[in-house]
């Protein structure tokens, strides 16, 4: 087959498709042949040396994939040969073909396209345990995404709204706020304008009657995070999932106290490590609320596996508006 591989960590702009072995599924392992990828940040990341788990060389980045079951291992029930599959992986699927556990593998709905199953991965994933378990978030409540016209900025906002949240979207720019709308958010929050401190919690304060909003989901960090702690209302939570601005904030505790206000952080690959099962269900909760219209992945752009690199290079220029995806060519 063939794959991106990294055999030493480095800028993405020294990597090419070359040949690797074709994958060999064991006990409980399931082997795909791709037909869509998903493109993340956190794949840069892994390439660059600068991500928190970094597995052994030499390896394909990529934690997510879409395609056809090409064989599978002694014991794997979940999925036979010929199904059409999704797949969450820490990483390997820059591929033509993939090696997947089983319990990460998960048959698709009918007449799902294989780009939208491979979008409907981690971001969805993320969104889901970032608003229900960590954010906590109860029916009536206000939800607030920053960085929310990214893959998990999207995401967030889609599931927050299918599940009944009005929902505020944290934007930069009039291109951005454009599609925050056209995408479906209730409102939209400037994070360009000036005094953020002030002009976000004044923003927030503006839509909620002064109440302020109940769920962050921060996706930025930096200013962002601060003046977002600051626009929470009485007993919000902010949950933490990443530092897309660069600065890693800091809070003190006793601001937590004085607002009676929480603060989480959301690393979701641990739930895959952790708790499976519940992994499962969330991916098959994700499934059904496509199928009844509520979640549509919004794909701004999809590139040959060859041209992985034109991908990867739109995060540096902050240019990627919804998910990524890759396709392998035809042999």
């Amino acid at each position: 087959m063939r794959a991106i591989r990294v055999h030493e960590h480095g800028p993405y702009t020294g990597l090419q498709v070359e040949d690797a072995p074709d994958p060999v599924p064991g006990e409980r392992e399931v082997a795909i042949e791709t037909r869509a990828i998903g493109v993340n940040y956190p794949d840069l990341l892994a390439i660059e040396g600068k991500y928190q788990f970094l597995p052994p060389r030499p390896f394909s980045p990529g934690k997510e994939a879409a395609g056809i079951v090409r064989a599978v291992g002694a014991g794997v029930t979940a999925c036979k040969p010929g199904d059409r599959v999704m797949a969450l992986l820490e990483y390997g699927a820059y591929a033509e073909q993939v090696l997947a556990p089983e319990q990460q593998v998960f048959v698709l709905p009918e007449g799902m396209p294989f780009a939208d199953a491979a979008a409907l991965g981690l971001a969805y994933q993320t969104a889901h345990f970032a608003l229900i378990d960590r954010g906590q978030w109860r029916a009536g409540e206000t939800v607030l995404v920053t960085g929310a016209t990214g893959a998990v900025g999207l995401a967030s906002r889609q599931v927050a709204k299918a599940l009944g949240a009005t929902v505020l979207a944290g934007v930069s720019g009039p291109h951005r706020a454009e599609v925050a709308r056209a995408t479906g958010a209730d409102h939209v929050v400037d994070l360009s304008a000036p005094d953020l401190r002030e002009s976000l919690r004044a923003q927030v304060h503006a839509v909620t009657g002064k109440r302020g909003v109940d769920v962050v989901v921060e996706l930025l960090g930096g200013d962002v995070f601060d003046a977002a702690l600051r626009a929470l209302a009485w007993r919000g939570r902010l949950v933490v999932v990443g530092f897309a601005s660069g600065r890693i904030p800091e809070v003190k505790a006793n601001y937590l106290l004085v607002k009676n206000i929480s603060v989480s952080g959301l690393q979701v690959s641990d739930y895959r490590d952790h708790d499976p099962a519940w992994m499962r269900r969330v991916q098959f909760e994700l499934f059904d609320l496509y199928r009844a219209g509520k979640l549509k992945p919004c794909i701004c752009a999809t590139y040959p596996l060859s041209r992985f690199g034109e991908a990867l290079a739109r995060f540096g220029r902050r240019d990627v508006v919804g998910k990524l995806i890759l396709v392998p060519e035809p042999a």
